[in-house]
Order: C-alpha cells, then structure tokens, then sequence
C-alpha cells in the first residue's frame, strides 16, 4: 500500500465515523445571514484554515473544490453563486462522497435559498482532474496538498493551473513548517495522511507554487497550527507547524520574478510630493502603500531616510503595488 492509498483509507474511515483529530475539525466556522451549516459538516471540517474569503467572490464565477470532505466550503461557495453546477466538487473517496451528498441534502432542508444541484459532486483525483482546460474562475483545497509527495505535489498544482481560466485565482489552506521535518516523520504515511509530517516549509511552498505558473501570490493568513513534540514524534526539540492561507493568480511571471504579498507596507515621507522607484511604483507622500516583497527589498536596499518599510504581517487583503 502507498502513501495516496494510505490516505484514502483515513478519509474513508472519517467519512463513515467523524474523526475529532483529523486537522481541526474543532474549529468553528464563520456565518453567513440566512446559511445554516449542518451539524455533521461541522463535525466533519477537515480543514486548517479557510478557502471561502467572502470580499473576493462574484456570483457569476464557477468554482472547483477539490476533496470535498464533508461539504461545507462547497456549501459556503455555493451561497455566493446560487447557480446548478457552479462549484465542481472533486473527491476521490466513494465514502466521502456519498457523505457530502447526504449532508448537501441535509443543507437544503434548513436553507431555503439552497439546492443540492447547485454542487456536481465528480469522483476523479487530484492529481489528474476530470475538468476541462481554462474552465473555471476559482480552484480551491483546503488541507490536502501538503500530503503530497513532491513529485504529486507539483502535479497537483499543475492540474489546477491548467483548469483555471487566465487571471483565475487558486485558494489554499495548509500547513507549513517552522523547520525541516526528519526523515523518520515523512516516511510515515498515516503522519503525512493526517496532515503531520507532510508539510514544506514556507519558502519552499510558495516556491512551488510559483513554479507552476503562478505570477502573483497573496498571504491572506498565517498562524499556529499543531506542535510536533519531541516526546511523541521522537525529536531533538519541538517543531511548530502554521496553517497558511493564500491566494495565487493565474498571471504571467514578471521577468523580475512572482509577486508575493506578505503583508509589508511602505511609506514615503520626503521632502517631495511623490517618489518614483524606478520600477514603475509612484509613491505618494504620507500615503501607506501595500508592496510585494521584491518590491520592500528593492526599497529597503535604497538605504533611504525618507522611506519606512514595515515587517511582514503575513496577513494581506490587496490594495498593493502590482
């Protein structure tokens, strides 16, 4: 049995039986006026984080989902489009699927704007999606990429290249790593199943998904995750791992290299009205200006008096530089 198989096992199982340790399904959901979330979709939120940011998504977009889990991001999504068939959820597992079927049903018995049509439920994997070429608007996972090995992993982040439209966006939840992960953990696939011992460290990550195409990434979330200890999972010292949430668009890789939004802001505050980097960024004076990291490392290499560069927040909502 391989690592993918090991995987969908666990699922399986969390599928017929709610699994209160898999990833944090103990965290609570955001709400919406007039959607009520199922309780079982509650009980079955494998996730570490969120996909669904709400000031980002347009009724008239088509949505993919991949690994379902118990429904309730496809369920989140299909609040904003209301339309049959305009999220596509993917999942590999039978048993998760069915689930998810049964609780969408559940959703449409306590939402009257809901119907079960507005989800198409497809069996298919990941690693070879069943959707067409540039056909959707929004691609989303939450909590499933970091069980890849790395030749899966760049696949999969091939895979939702190639469906997403020019300018479409990828949202991603994961956990990342603090530092490298032993050996010893990444070798044990019910770890990498469970969302352990899979996980890249940042740099690595966003990397990665810059090498699949991806000209413009933005940092919407970082923070703590799990702890692995160094009693139980046999380490010198403990190893924090963050869930990361992002955003990455299907623009072209400037010749100077992705822009990344990491929650980094200039200021200008010079004796002109404006300053111009020579990079294609007019500054304006006293005015804050939310910048890519090349763009703060350009800045901040200038060794400039009149010109303030925060740190990285790692929590961005847009209004930047590119």
């Amino acid at each position: 049995m391989n690592y993918l198989d090991t995987v969908q096992e666990l699922y399986k199982t969390a599928a017929l039986s709610p699994q209160a340790s898999l990833c944090c399904v103990t965290s609570k959901t955001r709400y919406l006026p007039e959607l009520v979330i199922p309780d079982v979709m509650e009980e079955m939120n494998y996730g570490c984080g969120t996909t669904v940011h709400f000031g980002d998504l347009n009724p008239m977009e088509n949505i993919l989902y991949i690994g379902v889990g118990g429904g309730l991001e496809a369920l989140q999504f299909a609040y904003f489009t209301r339309r049959p068939q305009a999220v596509i959820a993917v999942d590999k597992v039978p048993e998760m699927m069915d689930k998810a079927a049964n609780n969408f049903k559940l959703a449409a018995e306590i939402n009257h704007w809901f119907k079960p049509d507005f989800i198409k439920l497809i069996q298919g994997d990941a690693l070879d999606l069943p959707v067409e070429d540039e056909s959707v608007d929004v691609a989303a996972q939450n909590c499933l990429f970091n069980i890849f090995k790395e030749g899966d992993l760049n696949r999969a982040l091939s895979e939702m290249h190639r469906v997403l439209k020019p300018g479409g966006r990828l949202y991603i939840s994961d956990p990342i790593a603090t530092k490298p992960i032993p050996e010893h953990l990444r070798k044990d696939e019910r770890l990498r199943a469970m969302c352990l011992s899979g996980a890249l460290m940042y740099q690595e990550y966003v990397d990665k998904i810059v090498c699949a195409g991806f000209g413009m990434i933005e940092i919407r979330a970082k923070r703590p995750y799990r702890i692995l200890d160094k009693q139980r999972y046999s380490l010198n010292e403990n190893i924090l791992l963050e869930s990361i949430e992002l955003v990455a668009y299907k623009n072209p890789i400037p010749v100077d290299g992705a822009c990344v939004f990491i929650g980094e802001t200039a200021i200008y505050y010079g004796a002109e009205e404006t300053f111009d980097d020579g990079k294609g960024h007019l500054m304006k004076r006293d005015i804050p200006l939310a910048v890519c990291h090349k763009t703060a490392e350009n800045l901040r290499a200038l060794n400039r008096n009149d010109i303030f560069v925060t740190e990285a927040t790692y929590h961005y909502n847009g209004g930047g530089c590119c």
